[in-house]
């Protein structure tokens, strides 16, 4: 049971202004003295604090007014820094600045006294045991209620840690047995065997086994018949394709080290080994098909520039395809002012040319007087007919069906694939991927590359007025991500109320080509200040000056396609902000414990850990093949991947 802990005579509240929100609350311990004292002097401290005391008179209904300027939200249940409750004449609050919650209640008009509380049962000290558990099983991620598949006994459903004779054992809940009554089963799994155990990784919700049945033996065996299937399938695709045979493409040192030079940045040691792996592969004979994994903002396009000049100045014509037009454009403005200075020709295709337009980049692609064309699906289409094409590279691959990715591979006999991909996959699918597949994986961040800064906080307009105000007082930009485009104009004018001298533009996936590239013009040359989008800028925006993202509801939107967007911001060296805000009075379970998730994995890399808390099975699927997403969604992902790299092994034998 949650029991008070000790009681103070002085409780000091930050408000949530950025300058505040990124201060550790290590660093509020070390200078509480100082900011008290501050308080007394400067006008910045006495409006972004408050200082509760003990025995003052305080109106409670004049303090919940304060908070409410300070930017804090009243919520039903209170779990999150930022948050407040009240009812009768007791006040809840999470100030920022504070590791645990405080219970201030009032006697009248006067703070009888302030309780300091425990968060549930997440106490530190409580956690370590837990956490050490947990971390040498590979299943940091793992959290109460999360479901789990034991190899031994079946999905269930892990229900924490407990200790017995200094011994920890993981808890796992099955179904209860057949009868009215009964309860479900657990089974204890001692530190030991916990390798058995993994997170269940699918695309719906899955039925819970029952202990002591022949179903889920039943079920792995099917399963491993399966993978063995595919496994041999694969060993024959990627066989036959080793067959097929085509001019190497030769090195041209003099004009690559002039490219090189160019680059803004310096290399990392991965994009150096991942460029020399994709040259390596294009001097051999047999085609190229390689994966490239990288976080956001880890430098997977200059290794795509790399190759399309490679395969340019061999004579190869280039297809960089991507998901989205937003990103096709900005693909197309990188390698027009990257390659300017060299004899390439680049055109672009997507909805943003008119149609005559089009029709006049397909005749030059026919006729071969475009090296390389930057298109979004419409590169697909059976009107597109390349003369000498040499290379395809799939930008954003998990956003790319099956269909479309075995049509690019029939496109033309011996053609190179490159594939890109943002969204990491789990140590497992990796494991039988490589063995099947080429890979490079870009895991070091650029060395000027600082991590943005990611706060999730309840929505509150003192919050947005502060964030926006910060970054357009050091001159930078904002994006303003709104879920819906029905409430698109609702946030415009939001802000327009709360920042009138702002300079606001709109972009969302129903405008038309003629609309879209104005506003992006208008935001990458700095014509506007904020740009309220939907998530259509998830993908590819690279514009350093905008370093602060808003996002109105992120308890709609995936932990995976959050990290994208936080992605989008902190391409340089300024420090960026995210807010990740939520409606406080209506977040579920499952968006609380992704914005949890989100929060604690603020560092450059993380998406490594985030794709083992939140894969989306279609990335997946579109890795292995459609259909076997049914049986993944039988015994999870990992395990399938598991006996996938074991089938593949076999075989290989």
């Amino acid at each position: 049971m949650s029991t008070p802990l000790a009681r103070t005579d002085q409780l000091l509240i930050a408000g949530l202004t950025p300058t505040l929100l990124e201060k550790s609350v290590v660093w509020f311990e070390k200078h509480k003295r100082e900011i008290l004292r501050a308080r007394h002097l400067n006008s910045f401290w006495r409006e972004k604090t408050l200082l509760l005391e003990k025995d003052r008179e305080q109106k409670l209904s004049e303090l919940l007014r304060a908070l409410h300027n300070l930017g804090y939200a009243t919520v039903t249940t209170l779990e999150h820094p930022g948050e407040l409750t009240y009812r009768g004449d007791t006040l809840t609050v999470f100030p920022i600045n504070t590791r645990h919650p405080y219970r201030v209640n009032f006697l009248g008009n006067v703070i009888e006294y302030i309780e300091e509380l425990p968060i549930g049962s997440t106490l530190e000290e409580e956690l370590e045991p837990a956490k050490a558990l947990l971390k040498k099983s590979n299943l940091a991620w793992l959290r109460a209620g999360d479901f789990v598949v034991h190899a031994d006994h079946g999905i269930g459903i892990f229900r924490g840690i407990q200790a017995r004779a200094d011994v920890s054992y993981l808890v796992i809940e099955y179904a209860a047995p057949v009868g009215k009554r009964a309860k479900p089963d657990c089974i204890l799994v001692p530190q030991e065997l916990a390798k058995k155990v993994t997170p269940y990784i699918g695309f719906r919700t899955p039925h819970v086994h029952r202990l002591g049945t022949p179903f889920w033996n039943t079920l792995k065996r099917h399963a491993k018949e399966d993978t063995a299937k595919l496994a041999s399938e694969l060993l024959k695709l990627y066989a036959e394709r080793a067959l097929i045979e085509r001019t190497s493409y030769a090195p041209h040192p003099e004009w690559e080290d002039e490219l090189a030079a160019t680059f803004a940045h310096e290399e990392t040691p991965d994009q150096t080994k991942a460029i020399a792996e994709v040259f390596a592969d294009m001097e051999k004979p047999e085609p190229m098909d390689r994966l490239l994994l990288a976080d956001v903002g880890f430098g997977k396009t200059e290794i795509a520039i790399r190759a399309a000049f490679r395969a340019a100045i061999n004579g190869r014509q280039v297809a960089l395809i991507c998901p989205t037009t937003v990103l096709a454009d900005q693909h197309f403005r990188t390698f027009a002012e990257r390659l300017a200075e060299f004899p390439v020709t680049i055109a672009r295709l997507s909805r943003l040319e008119s149609a005559k337009d089009q029709r006049e980049v397909l005749k030059k692609i026919a006729d071969g007087k475009v090296d390389m064309v930057i298109a979004t699906h419409r590169a697909l289409s059976r009107d597109v007919h390349f003369r000498n094409l040499g290379l395809v590279i799939l930008d954003e691959e998990q956003r790319f069906g099956v269909k479309q990715k075995e049509h690019v591979k029939h496109i033309q006999r011996g053609v190179d694939v490159l594939s890109l991909s943002a969204t990491p996959i789990p140590r497992t699918l990796n494991a039988a991927l490589s063995k099947l597949r080429e890979m490079s994986v870009i895991t070091t961040p650029p060395a000027s590359r600082i991590a943005p800064k990611t706060f999730v906080l309840p929505f509150g307009t003192v919050v947005v007025k502060e964030a926006i105000q910060n970054e357009l007082s050091r001159g930078g930009q904002v994006y303003f991500l709104s879920n819906h485009i029905r409430k698109i104009p609702l946030a415009v004018e939001f802000i327009k109320g709360i920042i009138p001298r702002a300079r606001l533009s709109s972009l969302h996936g129903r405008m038309s080509e003629s609309e879209i590239v104005p506003v992006m013009r208008k935001f990458r040359e700095h014509e506007a200040d904020i740009l309220v989008s939907t998530t259509i800028i998830e993908n590819g925006l690279d514009i350093s000056n905008a370093n602060t993202l808003i996002v109105e509801d992120a308890s709609r939107i995936g932990l995976a396609q959050a990290h994208q967007l936080r992605g989008r911001i902190g391409r340089g060296a300024v420090q960026a902000y995210a807010y990740f805000l939520y409606p406080a009075r209506k977040l579920q379970e499952k968006a609380a414990s992704r914005l949890d998730a989100l929060f604690r994995t603020q560092y450059l890399g993380a998406g490594q850990d985030i794709a083992l808390r939140d894969l989306e099975i279609r990335g997946a699927g579109n890795l292995l093949g459609r259909d076997q997403s049914g049986r993944i969604n039988q015994i999870g992902l990992n395990l399938y991947c598991q006996m996938l790299a074991e089938a593949v092994e076999e075989l290989r034998r």
